[in-house]
């Protein structure tokens, strides 16, 4: 059983590789250590072992818990101990509290709100308002706190430099565009007519504990994404939204009804449908589908079969199939297809 979970870790540290030292290296120990897989695999089912374990244990500490261990995590000291030596304290802080971090296992989901991801579907949504020719209506599935549906309201700072989006955002997103094809960029953002959010669990940025492990699933060393969070879900508090807490996939029908016909529905979500079971994301296609055979709807997504964003869209009852971008996972960089 173990077996499958080593393997998931030793991948994450190849995810890891050149952007957080100190997961990558807890990881290939942590896949070679039979007592830690064996916690690891009280994590609930469809969630990536690695990056929910991470998160429990993150979390105790940013929650206040005295130990060592937190000598070698940048989000919680200015100069961290080097990653190489942190794996013994790692072990002993789990095994000492393994009746706190199992029952996270169980119970939580990893839900990040990974806000620079905005930063590739900007252009993407500016190339659905160019060929859709009307406001967007946004359906955001595994929204977790709903940070990403406001990426019209951020700022944006490309190759060149040059601000997109809302000139006024407190919050500007800084990406690297890659490769020879420049993406579709509207200097003002398209308009968004309405915003809604499903998850099986939505977090509330008013709740301490929901706040906090939000920001537990962020990597130590992201000091900019920690960044970015915070001034997000500040600007969240400002905005009209609506969360519906339940399973994307099979309230997609009623949720769409809810859009106004003048509106482009646009159905999205990122790193999201590798949680999802394949029976899932068969529905989620057919629901779509579905929905296109009675008005314009754009789905957008990655992680569904593949890492690329892509784009399936219904224009006139017509389909189209494109994969527009290669991204990081993060958002650090993209490189535009179309």
């Amino acid at each position: 059983m173990t077996t499958g979970i080593s393997d998931r870790f030793k991948r994450f540290a190849v995810d890891c590789t050149g952007s957080s030292r100190l997961y990558e290296r807890l990881s290939l120990e942590i896949a070679e250590d039979d007592k830690l897989l064996q916690m690891a695999a009280h994590c609930r089912a469809g969630q990536p072992e690695p990056n929910l374990f991470f998160g429990a244990v993150h979390y105790l500490l940013l929650k206040g818990y005295d130990d060592e261990l937190k000598a070698y995590y940048a989000s919680i000291v200015n100069d961290p101990r080097e990653p190489e030596t942190a794996f013994p304290y790692f072990r002993r802080f789990c095994l000492e509290h393994e009746h706190e971090i199992i029952p996270l296992l169980q119970s939580k989901l990893v839900q990040t709100n990974e806000v620079r991801r905005c930063a590739y579907m900007y252009p993407a949504f500016c190339y659905i308002f160019e060929k859709a020719r009307k406001p967007l209506a946004l359906i955001e599935l595994g929204t977790s706190a709903g940070l990403q549906l406001f990426w019209d309201k951020y700022g944006y700072a490309y190759n060149d430099h040059e601000r997109y989006g809302d000139a006024a955002s407190e919050l500007v997103l800084r990406s690297e565009i890659r490769g020879g094809n420049l993406p579709y960029l509207l200097k003002d953002s398209p308009p968004v007519t309405a915003r809604i959010g499903i998850d099986l669990h939505v977090n509330d940025l008013e709740d301490a504990e929901d706040y906090l492990w939000l920001r537990s699933l962020i990597w130590p060393e992201h000091k900019e994404r920690i960044t970015n969070f915070e001034k997000a879900a500040l600007y969240f508090e400002k905005q009209a939204i609506q969360l519906i807490e339940g399973n994307g996939v099979k309230l997609l029908a009623e949720t769409a009804a809810m859009v106004p016909e003048g509106s482009a529905l646009c159905v999205f979500h990122t790193h999201v449908a590798n949680q999802m079971s394949n029976a899932d994301k068969a529905a989620l296609t057919m629901a779509v589908q579905k929905l296109g055979k009675e008005r314009d709807v754009f789905h957008l997504y990655n992680n569904m079969y593949d890492l690329n964003l892509h784009l399936d869209y219904y224009l006139g009852s017509k389909e189209y199939m494109e994969t527009i971008a290669e991204a990081d996972g993060h958002g650090r960089w993209f490189h535009w297809k179309v």
